[in-house]
């Protein structure tokens, strides 16, 4: 089976030369399905290497693959069309246009694809019903709870049907019962085959995955 992901040494410093190397040459494949827990303390890189893995940064070295395809010397052109295509974001402050309706703020991603408006608020609206907010389309991000707000976002990132879902500490803005949801949900989409990296510093939340990826310093020391 082709991986739908594959970095060898990916290295990224901040500051140029005698700045902070945030990430020292990390190797991470993952196949198709997988679950992926990006876990470590606050500075071990696991966000560095995750807006790598997303092409919202670049290596300073290190090949990154997406689908088998070299993605890190693409033009900012070509990349912003991998991340519309290929990658579906959560983000921890959910990232929801506060103007857009929330079938509008899952639609963006299709109609920055040039989708036809009809066609992609129809998508959107299953996807929310699917995420369990059909009866709050119309209603704005400030109308909805946090947890509803990050389920829009998991939405949204579902709406182009990606081959790869990334999430950086999905739950951290929410309660315990709205996280508890949002778990519910992406082991949900874990059991239908979706491909999952997570970024997350909580051991219950890690403890989802197949695979738990532990960063110290900027290094990748284990898996469990």
């Amino acid at each position: 089976m082709a991986p739908v992901l594959e970095a060898v040494g990916l290295q990224r410093r901040y500051g140029g030369a005698g700045g902070v190397l945030a990430l020292a040459g990390a190797d991470l494949t993952v196949y198709p399905g997988q679950f992926v827990a990006l876990v470590g303390t606050s500075g071990s890189g696991k966000s560095t290497l995750l807006q790598l893995l997303g092409c919202l940064d670049r290596p300073d070295a290190g090949s990154l693959k997406i689908e088998g395809e070299e993605v890190s010397t693409l033009s900012d052109e070509a990349l912003a069309k991998v991340r519309n295509q290929r990658i579906g974001f959560v983000f921890q402050s959910f990232h929801l246009l506060p103007r857009l309706r929330a079938d509008q703020n899952v639609a963006l991603p299709l109609r920055y694809g040039g989708v036809p408006e009809r066609v992609r608020l129809a998508r959107a609206r299953e996807l929310l019903e699917r995420v369990g907010l059909g009866d709050r389309a119309h209603h704005l991000p400030s109308e909805l709870s946090g947890g509803q707000c990050q389920r829009v976002a998991v939405a949204r990132a579902l709406a182009a049907d990606p081959p790869l879902l990334l999430a950086d500490e999905p739950t951290g803005n929410l309660d315990t019962r709205s996280g508890d949801d949002v778990l519910a949900l992406f082991r949900e989409l874990h059991a239908a085959g979706r491909t999952i990296v997570m970024v997350t510093h909580d051991p219950a939340v890690a403890a989802l995955a197949d695979r738990r990826i532990h960063l110290e310093d900027g290094h990748i020391v284990r898996e469990s």
